[in-house]
């Protein structure tokens, strides 16, 4: 199977939603989420207004079909009188029936590319343990960062794309964009969700 990554443009932006909605549909979900739908279609969207990287925003095709997408979005590490821009990733969306195929490791390994190649020091994000360190992520911890309530756990997780540049934010706090908060979102998320209905 050739997978092939380019960046998103605007006329995909609907398929992109309804891929990542079909993506995070998994069986038990939306129960265990208290909102009644899924909420990562509705970030991709809200990002691409705010705190989302247009330029890292990529999409996976195969047969020239869209199949999966990955966004970047601005995050920092605050000390007590400075902050350290960072990059974070989510979500990474690939339909069912083409997980476990190669289509989630091309879009990630893209990215990470891109992002080394415009200069971007770092990224820090939540994801599953059990998959990330592949790629050549570790645990927050290991660089002295928290995250925004001073907490560590195996989910949490960065990499340097400058090697030592988060040296300089050890004893910081993470921070991502508010758009990640699915509490206070809620009401705006089933409104978008709506639409697909």
């Amino acid at each position: 199977m050739e997978i092939s990554v380019r960046l998103e443009t605007e006329s995909d932006y609907r398929r992109v939603e309804e891929i990542t909605r079909i993506a995070f549909s998994y069986p038990g979900r939306i129960e265990k989420g208290g909102i009644g739908c899924p909420y990562e279609h509705w970030m991709v969207h809200a990002l691409r207004k705010r705190d989302g990287i247009l330029a890292l925003s990529l999409v996976a095709e195969v047969n020239k079909a869209l199949v999966g997408h990955i966004i970047c979005s601005k995050a920092e590490v605050r000390l007590a009188h400075a902050s350290i821009p960072v990059l974070n990733f989510g979500p990474l969306s690939v339909l069912p029936e083409y997980q476990r195929k190669g289509v989630g490791k091309a879009l990630l390994k893209a990215m990470v590319e891109k992002a080394k190649a415009m200069g971007f020091g770092a990224i820090l994000f939540f994801g599953r343990p059990e998959y990330y360190p592949r790629f050549g992520f570790v645990e927050a911890s290991q660089f002295g960062i928290t995250d925004c309530d001073g907490c560590n756990y195996p989910a949490f997780m960065g990499m340097e794309l400058i090697p030592g540049y988060l040296s300089q934010a050890v004893g910081g706090r993470f921070f991502e964009s508010d758009i990640y908060d699915d509490a206070k979102n809620r009401a705006a998320v089933k409104a978008f969700d709506a639409s697909f209905q």
